[in-house]
């Protein structure tokens, strides 16, 4: 298996030597490059491990690891130049797997990382994450979280969303929807299906999220 590791790192100096490093191991490393926006980040590329930084613009890695955590319990490297027992404290108790204090040998490094790869996929499988907007849905269990926020969604509203994600940027006619409801023994009518689109519409409005779902008449909905 290619393992794909995001590297959370606002020195792009480090992040690149991190990352060339790490590739001639055979990993496939990507550099975050939106501090403001890690989770979206983490979701869009969908990783492995997270190799994260303590000191960061917007907010720090503890902040990150706490919202990454309500993602995904995928393991997480804190690279940190607070080499301190406190900093290794609070990086294990905000969710953190390993602490590797700078400056550090590549080697410890590659080390760490395969022990951490080694713990994690030989015993389950990581999350498969979809994001779009600031909605992110974890497909390995089913939830959604909006912004960071859980969102509770019935059977038949995750199911739309999920379909709706799948296909993002294209229509999905209320035939197709129906017919992927049914796939899962969740028998819906047209009535149905609305009462759950609009339902929907205002959970996602509630958690700040407009104009998500768009409707084209006389053909489907898109999620644009």
């Amino acid at each position: 298996m290619l393992y794909k590791l995001l590297i959370v790192e606002d020195d792009e100096t480090i992040a690149g030597a991190v990352a060339k490093h790490l590739e001639g191991w055979g990993y496939h490393c990507v550099c975050a490059t939106d501090f403001a926006h890690v989770t979206r980040e983490f979701a869009a590329h969908n990783p492995q491990l997270v190799l994260l930084d303590i000191s960061l613009p917007f907010y720090n890695g503890f902040y990150w690891c706490a919202e990454i955590r309500k993602l995904s319990s995928v393991p997480i490297l804190f690279l940190s130049s607070a080499g301190d027992n406190m900093s290794l404290v609070m990086a294990i108790n905000m969710g953190g797997d390993d602490f590797l204090a700078k400056p550090f040998d590549f080697d410890v490094l590659v080390a760490k990382v395969q022990a951490l790869l080694r713990r994690t996929y030989d015993f389950s499988a990581g999350a498969s994450l979809v994001e779009h907007r600031g909605v992110i849905l974890n497909l390995s269990d089913a939830s959604v979280t909006c912004h960071g926020e859980k969102l509770e969604l019935s059977k038949n509203e995750y199911r739309i969303l999920q379909v709706l994600f799948e296909r993002r940027g294209r229509v999905v006619a209320r035939e197709t929807l129906m017919q992927r409801l049914w796939e899962t023994d969740l028998f819906v009518d047209e009535n149905t299906l609305t009462v759950n689109i609009a339902r929907l519409r205002r959970k996602l409005e509630a958690k700040g999220v407009r104009d998500l779902i768009v409707t084209k008449k006389g053909l489907g909905y898109m999620v644009e």
